[in-house]
């Protein structure tokens, strides 16, 4: 497959792509290869501040284009975002390390979230009270927060950030981002959309740093009056204390650790496929990503069997390469952290039925791994393991497989496999969790909310409901005199 030229990345502010004033860059190393393919702009202070005193100018113009006219500029950004989704999913694949065919999907559905929240802004109404004395007017106006400051991940670097521009800029809001430094190439891409769709200068702008100071200093600055982060729940709670700190609002897409429950009259052929599928999309670094498989005891052999042989069915290797089905991790520390986890997993008890070990010397390459007879106290049964490892274990009632996805603090996403409506409505009101896929894989659209529960965050970055975290509700009464 013909391979995008891989430029270095610079900062986005005003409108302009810039250097760091101290000259200072971060290499940028391609996950499949471990070798350096370009580097990345370090924002110090001064360039911060820059990009602050744009997104506020870009806000002061942005809030006063009509919705109809905003929703035209994002129409014609997302346009080209489709244009151009094959040479980005090209520069996101080399970066991220995800096969082609879903880096291209990545970028395509970016443009499917903007077009929605495009037309979603022209939606936003106030409303007319009547009021107590018939001499005045009482009026509920919606209007835009502020300037908007986000912090996204590297594992889906177009969506994540697509998922908060999306709704910031419909809203009227201006948006600066912090984007990832390992995959910083796609999200500039994302963002020369935007600008050559004719944002004012200052509507978005684009940094990479050091996240620690970068999140500080721009989460404290007056300027900024949104905040929205996706990430770990550690770091997460650390910057909501901060934002909270400043009384900033904020939106939390933390962590999760998504418990699959595959009841007794499940399809077994169609839980495997669906969550197959969802377990091994971008090596298993996803959010939403079914984690513990709790298995009917009655079918959990057959479950396994059938779940090794899709495991053992994908071909690993270099996203750009033809025919390839599972990339290599995003980085070494991966690696480290997935070695951990089956040398636990083994100690704990757990027979790995398939894979478990890293894959060659050169990037970051770790076959698809099924455990079974996985215990309770074993660290993946515990903490998110953020790469391609299935772990399974069995059950005997439905209560019981409950009580057992509802243990752990995390309640981002929950799927499960049954024919019964009753136990799907049982499953509906049960599980804590913010999204619920029941027989089928993930499949987050624009219209649905899209958030977590207990310590997976807060907030929705879907649907109206995401609107309403960039939006003022002021409340207006106006007397006749």
């Amino acid at each position: 497959m013909t391979t995008v030229p891989y430029k270095d990345t610079q900062l986005l502010i005003n409108n302009e792509w810039c250097d760091a004033a101290s000259g200072k860059t971060i290499v940028v190393i391609n996950p499949a290869t471990g070798q350096p393919i370009g580097k990345v702009a370090h924002a110090g202070i001064p360039d911060l501040d820059r990009a602050l005193h744009a997104a506020q100018k870009g806000f002061d113009v942005w809030k006063k284009i009509p919705a109809n006219e905003r929703a035209g500029t994002l129409r014609k950004a997302a346009g080209l975002l489709r244009e151009r989704a094959a040479d980005i999913g090209r520069l996101l694949t080399q970066e991220q390390g995800k096969p082609f065919a879903e880096a291209r999907g990545e970028v395509l559905a970016g443009a499917d979230i903007i077009e929605w929240f495009a037309d979603e802004g022209r939606r936003v109404y106030g409303r007319i009270v009547p009021s107590r004395n018939l001499a005045a007017q009482q009026l509920v106006l919606k209007e835009p927060l502020g300037p908007v400051a986000a912090f996204t991940p590297w594992n889906f670097p177009v969506n994540q950030i697509v998922r908060k521009l999306g709704a910031a800029l419909a809203s009227g809001c201006s948006f600066l981002v912090k984007a990832p430094e390992e995959t910083p190439a796609s999200p500039a891409a994302l963002l020369q959309c935007f600008v050559d769709a004719g944002v004012p200068p200052g509507t978005v702008g684009l940094v990479f740093g050091d996240p620690a100071e970068i999140s500080s200093h721009l989460i404290a600055h007056p300027i900024i009056r949104k905040v929205t982060f996706t990430g770990s729940t550690p770091v997460g709670k650390q910057l909501a204390a901060l934002a909270g700190s400043h009384m900033k609002r904020a939106t939390m897409e933390l962590g999760g650790h998504a418990p699959v429950i595959v009841a007794e009259d499940a399809d077994v052929a169609l839980a495997v496929k669906a969550a197959g599928g969802a377990k091994f999309r971008n090596a298993g670094q996803v959010c939403i990503s079914p984690t513990r498989f709790l298995v009917h005891n009655s079918i959990k052999d057959e479950f396994a069997r059938l779940m090794v042989s899709h495991a053992e069915s994908l071909k690993l290797g270099d996203g750009l390469t033809e025919g390839v089905t599972l990339g290599p991790l995003a980085n070494a520390r991966r690696l480290t952290a997935m070695a951990k986890v089956l040398d636990d997993a083994r100690k704990t008890g757990a027979t790995v039925a398939t894979g478990g070990e890293r894959v060659g010397t050169d990037g970051n390459f770790f076959a698809p791994t099924v455990l079974t007879n996985v215990s309770l106290d074993s660290d993946v049964f515990n903490n998110e393991p953020f790469g391609p490892v299935a772990a399974i274990r069995g059950f005997d009632t439905l209560e019981e497989a409950i009580l057992e996805a509802n243990r752990l603090p995390y309640g981002l996403a929950g799927y499960a496999f049954t024919r019964s409506i009753k136990n799907a409505h049982v499953l509906s009101h049960q599980m804590e969790v913010g999204m619920l896929w029941i027989n089928q894989p993930a499949a987050p659209s624009p219209e649905m909310p899209f958030g977590g529960t207990k310590d997976s965050g807060y907030g929705s970055e879907g649907g109206p409901e995401a609107m309403e975290a960039y939006l003022i509700t002021k409340a207006v009464s106006i007397m006749a005199v």
